[in-house]
């Protein structure tokens, strides 16, 4: 069973990996740098500054950082010393020499589960939890799908790997955020609502939260600048 788990898996990757061209790779590489998505970071805490006051804010940051910290370490620190499976740009990997390498890049020698699709989507599953708002749902998980998906494309991880961390990330955002409801509930922290919405209400009435939208323009522009870089560039 798991023989043939890891035989489809590869076969999956080199179908996808294979999908390669000029504009895709300037794309995906640029997609899947963390720097990138800064401007996007910032709307979240932007959202979080017009709705809270900045302690309120600042909790809710903590939190999103603590389910990030906690995806990244589980994949990084737990997982991947036990389970011990190369990269598949890994030279050391058999398979490597059919991988499609964007710009070179290798990576470190072990990718499972991976840490980039933990995160993304324990920040996306978050968000999620948090906003309750259809669309926000939609485009963040977009994003952390697409994002996952290029660590296939550039060559360093297995679609599995993409599977596992995206479960890693969402038991990050549960956890995470069921302690954060916690705190909200019994924490005179919900307090400082600067919109008049009842404290103990507060989680009921998510969806009412305005402002969130700009998280979704902001990323948005951030793709469309990406395509367009890469059609002049590529």
């Amino acid at each position: 069973m798991l023989e043939t788990l890891q035989q489809t898996d590869e076969q999956l990757l080199l179908f996808l990996n294979g999908l390669h061209t000029p504009f895709w790779d300037s794309f995906m590489w640029i997609f899947t740098a963390k720097l990138t998505w800064i401007p996007m970071y910032a709307a979240i805490l932007y959202a979080l500054l017009k709705n809270f006051r900045p302690s309120v804010s600042f909790f809710t940051v903590i939190v999103i950082a603590l389910t990030i910290t906690y995806a990244d370490q589980v994949c990084a620190t737990l997982i991947r010393p036990f389970a011990e499976r190369m990269r598949p740009s890994n030279p050391n990997n058999p398979v490597s020499e059919f991988i499609h390498l964007v710009n070179e890049k290798r990576g470190g020698r072990y990718g499972f589960p991976s840490c980039h699709a933990a995160n993304s989507f324990a920040l996306a599953f978050f968000l999620m939890l948090f906003f309750k708002n259809s669309v926000l749902t939609l485009f963040i998980l977009f994003w952390a799908s697409l994002n996952s998906y290029s660590r296939v494309y550039i060559g360093v991880h297995y679609p599995g790997d993409l599977v596992v961390g995206m479960l890693v990330g969402l038991s990050g955002a549960l956890l995470l955020y069921a302690l954060f409801r916690y705190s909200l509930h019994f924490s005179s922290i919900t307090g400082f609502l600067k919109y008049d919405i009842p404290e103990k209400l507060l989680i009921e009435h998510q969806r009412k939260i305005p402002h969130t939208q700009i998280i979704v323009y902001t990323g948005l522009i951030s793709i469309a600048a990406i395509i367009l870089y890469s059609l002049i560039f590529a």
